[in-house]
């Protein structure tokens, strides 16, 4: 195989003594995007962004008469994922919804305090800063991503007609645009570091999602039976095909999960001052994702819970080269051990916590719901601020 791109040099040696095959596989796809849908975001280039927005929108949602006005490379892509592969048993999926309704709080927290943290602390942080997705829109990006959650982990939330499957389809979407953009922007060097948003960031994000948030969210207090977890992993699993990642790094277990996340780790570079950026500025926004807006209040809780409780989820290494603010030990346990003991009171004694509101109505509220409905537009310029609305 070719060499790996420069930043992944180290990485990739100490990976290799771990699992060589594993290790091998992951550098391949650091210079790999979309191999399905990048030719065809390229022949869609020129489009005017209204036009592509609306083709993307008809192929999404079955619009039969729009969809024949467009490009027949888009038209012949919508037809190649219209059905799911034979693999996806959506039966399967059931025991993972539930899971995931019965420990939602902890779920997103878990994945803002630590999975996110430890997805940011790759190259995939360059992508996203290059781009100020986050820097500038940081409450609306969680919100995104709760409400994304939301919609797969609905009930039959990931059938075609769905919009657990549109808006994962949406994502791959999104991906490919901003990988075509950052790529043609002169200011991304493949040489040192791969593809943007490669296929390999996309196949340990997706590992960190499933397997990450379960281990997270369990030191958070949620509980879950082993079919439960299969069927966390086999949602997931799914929602990678959706959005794009080639088989080749998409693990089929939790077992295969919990190894691509190792073996990513060791791959990828150190942190960056890119990560540093992201991982502080995703904490620090997370307070107003559920509407704490006074400043004082706002940055109160950041520093003295969701920083402490995310080191003791990722671990003293990875906060400390993340630029965490210091705590000691005993202070991230115990913020810890306080958290979890409120879920436990709170599942035990639900009467003693009425607060008028469900744990469903509380993540909906943190949710991003836009009054017109999905939006299908994509980023028209590297920069988001320079961007179009999308």
């Amino acid at each position: 195989m070719p060499g790996p791109p420069s930043a992944y040099v180290e990485g990739h040696a100490t990976a290799r003594p771990v699992d060589p095959d594993a290790a091998d596989t992951y550098i391949a796809h650091t210079t790999i995007g979309d191999p399905e849908l990048d030719p065809v975001m390229e022949e869609l280039a020129d489009l005017p962004p209204a036009d592509m927005g609306r083709f993307i929108a008809a192929g999404i949602d079955r619009q039969a008469g729009i969809l024949r006005e467009a490009p027949g490379a888009l038209r012949d892509f919508f037809e190649g994922i219209d059905g799911a592969p034979g693999w996806v048993d959506h039966e399967s999926f059931k025991p993972g919804v539930r899971a995931f309704h019965a420990n939602a709080t902890s779920i997103l927290d878990a994945f803002v305090a630590g999975t996110l943290i430890e997805g940011f602390a790759t190259t995939i942080s360059k992508s996203f800063f290059m781009t100020g997705r986050v820097m500038e829109r940081g409450v609306r990006r969680l919100r995104q991503n709760n409400r994304h959650q939301v919609e797969i982990f609905y009930p039959e939330g990931l059938r075609r007609e769905n919009d657990g499957w549109k808006l994962s389809v949406r994502i791959r979407f999104v991906h490919a645009q901003v990988r075509r953009l950052l790529a043609s922007s002169g200011e991304w060097d493949e040489d040192v570091w791969g593809t943007p948003i490669s296929a390999a960031n996309l196949g340990y994000a997706i590992a960190c999602f499933s397997a990450r948030t379960l281990v997270h969210s369990t030191a958070l207090g949620a509980r879950y039976s082993r079919e439960q977890r299969e069927g966390y992993h086999a949602v997931w699993r799914y929602v990678g095909h959706l959005m794009g990642i080639p088989e080749s790094v998409l693990y089929t277990t939790e077992e295969e999960a919990r190894h691509m996340f190792r073996i990513g780790l060791l791959c990828e570079p150190d942190p960056a001052d890119e990560s540093v950026i992201m991982a502080n500025a995703l904490i620090n926004s997370a307070p107003l994702v559920a509407d704490i807006t006074d400043p004082a209040e706002r940055r109160a809780l950041a520093r003295d819970i969701i920083f402490p409780i995310s080191r003791a989820l990722v671990g003293k290494d990875l906060a400390d080269s993340l630029h965490f603010p210091a705590s000691t030990k005993l202070k991230c346990y115990r913020t810890l051990f306080l958290y979890r003991l409120d879920t436990r009171l709170r599942r035990s004694f639900p009467r003693l916590f009425k607060d008028g509101k469900t744990t469903m109505e509380t993540v909906f509220n943190a949710s991003l719901y836009d009054p017109g409905g999905h939006s299908y537009n994509l980023p028209d310029h590297v920069e988001s601020e320079l961007s179009s609305p999308w």
